[in-house]
């Protein structure tokens, strides 16, 4: 059974909390796809190394092909070579929209979009669970923004595209709502969690304004009290500062100390010099820490807010995913044909394999000269009998009629 959605063979057992983002089931029948066991997979190196001590720097057929710009494009190109449906209307719509892609010259225009692009499916997911951190949304707000330009050069060349291409151009639509609330909520280069503030945009909540404001205003204050104080005390080198440990405090050397007025009272003693605070600096320290206390909380209920409304669209941006995963794919196997010069092949009903000039896409990208090859078989020709020495190429041979098929 697949479920529609997100991290889900996980999210039950792990979370235990409703999954708005698991929002249908549907049945897969093992003989929709090509029967491929694990000892076939392995041997064919469809996605790992033959030897796994060496997977990390051996190519794999997946990782020849991976010019994805996104993370979901990848997994779906792996999802794509781990199930290959038997179903050859499905073959002919992605060969379609490839070559759709080649004839209008459509990846430069295309890529540079696609590559700003975060991760929308596990964002999604995020939202869900209500766990989504502060530039997950900042990575979604630039992400929906490209949309439009994507869907603009895809309607220019709407006439000439594939079924399949246009499917995803009709997919494409930003939903406003969404992007309206991300853009007035949520900060430029938000801080990585929301306890460290700076999360919510400026102009997006009045009291939080105001709050950030006095916290703000904590500089000016320090420093025109600092001018005041010196001139004051006559102590040329008096500071007034502030850190996270202590708080507000004058800072005096030992050798001005004598200068210091009966209204400061000692906070703390260092090697070289004195800290002290006034009743006028506690009364401000008191009321700007409070308003940054105050600040921190009043982000983390609006932040909360937020995620709660991008709830209702979590379908729509599911939805945005999977045409975005879907493009960016088709836009790295049509890269990948043009720069190695790949055919679209003739598909057929009969029974029967004719392959002329065939090549091991993994092996030929690893040597200097590979000597292309042709197979057929057909019902009066089923088997071929292959006799060489060793490390003569009987199984590169093999396994290459196997990807290829």
């Amino acid at each position: 059974v697949a479920v529609t959605g997100v991290q889900t063979c996980a999210l039950p057992i792990s979370q235990g909390k409703h999954l708005q983002h698991v929002r249908t089931l549907s049945v897969e029948k093992e003989d929709a796809y090509i029967g491929m066991d694990a000892a076939t997979r392995r041997n064919l190196e469809i996605t790992e190394a033959l030897r796994s001590s060496e997977s990390s720097t051996s190519p794999t057929l997946f990782s020849l092909l991976d010019h994805c710009r996104t993370a979901m494009g990848s997994r779906l190109l792996r999802h794509w070579l781990h199930h290959a449906s038997r179903d050859q209307a499905i073959a002919r719509a992605r060969h379609a929209s490839i070559a759709s892609l080649i004839d209008l010259s459509l990846s430069d225009l295309l890529t540079e979009r696609l590559s700003a692009i975060p991760d929308i499916e596990r964002i999604a997911s995020r939202i869900a669970l209500q766990s989504a951190r502060p530039r997950d949304l900042s990575g979604l707000k630039s992400g929906l923004q490209q949309l439009p330009a994507i869907s603009s050069v895809l309607a220019q060349n709407k006439e000439s595209l594939s079924d399949g291409l246009v499917e995803i151009h009709d997919a494409l639509n930003t939903p406003p709502a969404c992007l309206a609330l991300l853009d007035a909520a949520i900060a430029e280069e938000p801080a990585t969690v929301v306890r460290d503030g700076g999360v919510i945009a400026k102009g997006y909540d009045t009291e939080l304004d105001e709050l950030r404001s006095l916290s703000d205003d904590a500089g000016a204050f320090l420093t025109a009290l600092e001018t005041r104080e010196r001139e004051r005390t006559g102590i040329a080198n008096l500071r007034v500062e502030y850190n996270k440990v202590h708080g507000f405090y004058i800072e005096v050397t030992h050798g001005q100390t004598a200068k210091v007025p009966d209204d400061y009272r000692r906070r703390q003693t260092l090697k070289n010099a004195e800290r002290y605070i006034t009743p006028e600096l506690k009364a401000f320290e008191d009321k700007a820490l409070s308003a940054q206390d105050r600040a921190l909380a009043r982000e983390k209920l609006l932040y909360e807010q937020v995620l709660q409304q991008l709830l209702p669209d979590i379908e729509n941006l599911q939805r945005i995913a999977r045409q975005i995963a879907s493009l960016d794919v088709l836009m790295a196997l049509a890269d990948h044909a043009q720069r190695h010069q790949w055919c679209k092949p003739e598909l057929s009903v009969e029974p029967g394999i004719d392959i002329q000039q065939g090549r091991h896409p993994v092996v030929e990208n690893s040597i200097d000269r590979f000597i292309a090859n042709d197979c057929r078989l057909n019902p009066e020709r089923r088997l071929l009998l292959i006799t060489g020495p060793n490390m003569g190429g009987k199984s590169t041979y093999m396994r290459q009629l196997a990807l290829i098929t």
